[in-house]
This record gives C-alpha cells, sequence and structure tokens, in this order.
C-alpha cells in the first residue's frame, strides 16, 4: 500500500469512526460524511491520474457534484430540525413523531 493509499483510507477510517462513534450533534455527523466524501473525491481524482485513463476522468467531478448536493440537503434539515426542535442534538429526534 503507498502512503497516499494509506492516508485517503485512514482520512475515510477516521471519517467512518467519528460518523460512528459521536453522534452527539446533527452538524459533527454532516462533518464526518464530508470528510469521507472529500477523502473518496481525491482517492478517486488520483487514481485516474495514475491510471492515465481519460474516459473515466469526468467521475471525480460526478462525485463532487453528488457530495454538494448531500451537503445541500444536509444542511437543510439542519436549519430545519433547528427551527422545530431548537436543537441539533441528534438525541433530541424521534422518528415516530412528525
Amino acid at each position: 500500500m503507498t502512503p497516499s493509499q494509506f492516508a485517503f483510507s485512514t482520512a475515510f477510517a477516521l471519517g467512518l469512526t467519528g460518523l460512528a462513534l459521536h453522534r452527539h450533534h446533527l452538524l459533527s455527523a454532516l462533518l464526518c460524511l464530508e470528510g469521507m466524501m472529500l477523502s473518496l473525491f481525491i482517492a478517486l481524482s488520483l487514481w485516474t491520474l495514475q491510471a492515465n485513463c481519460t474516459y473515466f476522468a469526468v467521475a471525480p467531478m460526478i462525485l463532487l457534484a453528488f457530495s454538494a448536493c448531500e451537503a445541500g440537503a444536509g444542511l437543510s434539515l439542519l436549519v430545519a430540525t433547528a427551527r422545530t426542535h431548537g436543537t441539533d442534538r441528534l438525541q433530541s429526534l424521534n422518528l415516530l413523531q412528525c
């Protein structure tokens, strides 16, 4: 495993660990998801550069577009949650209530 692959897999694992263990606030969960998407984007970009395949070069841009859509949806859910519940703590959310 090259040092760059180790760095990106470690960054992804740290984001996944943060998402699994630190689920107190919705904002921290969203930041962990963004860290995971960023490590995937950089790894995919470096992979297409190292593989020297031009037909797959658009894949990192598609991943970045999906990441931006995910961030926008997450922030809108954060604002809606903060307005209705008054906090972004995940323990105060109940999925059975509408």
